[in-house]
């Protein structure tokens, strides 16, 4: 992060303790300040160079609210919020339903101040990122806020855009897309000119017409809007690059060319109800859709299904899902079959763990290839990087670098991963990288792809085993996903009756 960035991030953050103190939380903070800077940055739209036309109703602008003081300010603030709920694009999809949540109007006061003496619009849209992304990851950490789970680590997500290489003028969607983070690294890649020379109609393409994203929870969706929109993605008056809704709904009716995505923690989908006698339950959410190959209430299994029906052709996926979707039998089994034989599913990345603020969860990503209809089976030979065993990371102190990965990404081989090299061999048992053809894959026990090989040295030390809660995370995890699975084949087998 740059020094301007991480001064600004600072002063934007200084002012969350006193805010937590009056009972706002990390996440109705950075609500707020993305309402706050993007009446800002709106507001220097409207004057010389630029003299753009903002939409933004006069007696409703950031120069209505910020000489303002105490209850005039609050006041004002109340007004602006309810007034911009009611536009169209991307200004209504913002603020719809905005509520002022900082009721300490001195505080209020000196966030206006702090907001009004920086120049948004002037600032690269790196730099505007970085704070914006800063304060994302300040989110995050906030492990009692939930905010983690849309965050993904930013070097695995630049790995496995480096991985897919997205060409120009193709289009990327991430159907449970969080704050951004996977749209905001492709258009990185896109914009580099080590990696490409943008016409302008290409980097019109990239702004307008490159990505498509859906995202479930309200306040994550309007952080994702406004973060992309300091990074240039989207028009404040053109298509909403991202729209709000359940993904697994419905097939949305467009085909991509990449899919990049992290679905949400959490294997099952489920609704709450009312009972007649007036109790709330909770019923699990089975989505019975005609493009999917089996039913599940598991969430990962019908992103997974989900992802298939949007990918083109001849589009490419990446995407982290948990162990349980590599090795779970009932639809787990019936969708990995599906996989090997409709998709080129080429590589797997076992992820560390210590990556995630959800603690204790083990992910991979996988990586696959649409191909068109055939008799044949796509998939060949399935390569596999344990980046698991023997590897841990901390958040805080020993967080996973861009540097950790580039020894993957230089197995992957992404300029042609034809051209690949195993590690691993006989003489070499320590190597991370490893090929298994398909026919090994398919003698497995479930068509299991948990595949793993090295020596994990923790285990040969009794002194340093996992801790006890790891271990009785890992076995609840494991017991949990057997209980499914007989679940799942009692309901086919009572079906069938």
């Amino acid at each position: 992060m740059s020094e301007q960035s991480s001064n600004i991030v600072s002063k934007v953050w200084g002012l969350c303790n006193p805010l937590r103190d009056d009972g706002v939380s990390y996440g109705d903070y950075l609500e707020q300040l993305t309402y706050l800077i993007f009446l800002k940055m709106s507001d220097e739209y409207s004057r010389p160079p630029y003299k753009r036309e903002t939409g933004i109703p006069k007696g409703y602008t950031w120069s209505d609210m910020n000489t303002l003081k105490g209850a005039e300010l609050e006041n004002q603030y109340r007004a602006i919020l309810e007034r911009l709920g009611d536009e169209g694009g991307i200004l209504g999809q913002i603020f719809k339903g905005a509520v002022n949540k900082i009721s300490n109007v001195s505080i209020l006061y000196r966030v206006v101040q702090m907001i009004d003496k920086e120049n948004w619009v002037s600032m690269s849209s790196d730099v505007k990122g970085e704070i914006y992304e800063g304060l994302l990851q300040k989110n995050a950490e906030d492990v009692k806020s939930g905010a983690g789970q849309y965050f993904t680590p930013r070097p695995l997500i630049k790995a496995m855009v480096a991985c897919l290489r997205p060409e120009p003028k193709k289009t990327i969607a991430d159907p449970c897309c969080g704050s951004g983070g996977f749209f905001l690294a492709a258009q990185a890649f896109l914009a580099d000119p080590k990696n490409y020379a943008l016409d302008r109609t290409e980097k019109e393409f990239l702004k307008n017409e490159t990505f498509y994203g859906t995202e479930l929870v309200v306040a994550t969706f309007k952080l994702c809007l406004m973060n992309l929109y300091l990074h240039n993605i989207g028009d404040l008056y053109g298509k909403v690059p991202v729209i709000r809704g359940d993904a697994l709904l419905s097939d949305p009716g467009y085909r991509v060319d990449y899919v990049l995505t992290n679905p949400p923690f959490g294997k099952k989908s489920s609704i709450t109800f009312t009972n007649e006698e007036e109790e709330q339950e909770e019923e699990d959410l089975v989505y019975n859709r005609q493009d999917f190959w089996t039913t599940s209430s598991n969430k990962q299994l019908n992103f997974i299904q989900h992802i298939n029906t949007i990918l083109k052709p001849t589009g490419k996926a990446a995407v982290v899902v948990p162990d349980n979707i590599l090795f779970e039998g009932g639809a787990g089994e019936i969708i990995r079959k599906k996989l090997l034989d409709t998709t080129d599913l080429h590589t797997i990345l076992r992820l560390p763990t210590g990556i995630f603020y959800k603690p204790g969860v083990k992910a991979n990503v996988i990586f696959f290839d649409k191909r068109p209809a055939s008799p044949e089976r796509q998939t060949k030979e399935v390569w596999i990087y344990d980046f698991r065993t023997n590897v841990h990371f901390t958040l805080r102190q020993h967080p996973m670098t861009d540097a950790d990965l580039q020894d993957f990404i230089q197995c992957y081989h992404p300029e042609n991963r034809h051209e690949r090299t195993e590690t691993w061999s006989q003489e070499n048992p320590e190597g991370r990288w490893r090929r298994f053809t398909v026919d090994e894959i398919l003698e497995r026990d479930k068509t299991s792809l948990d595949i793993f090989w090295l020596k994990d040295k923790s285990l040969a030390d009794l002194d340093n085993l996992p801790a006890p809660d790891e271990l009785a995370a890992d076995i609840i995890e494991n017991l949990q996903s057997a209980l499914e699975s007989f679940q799942e084949l009692m309901g086919q087998l009572k079906k069938n009756d």
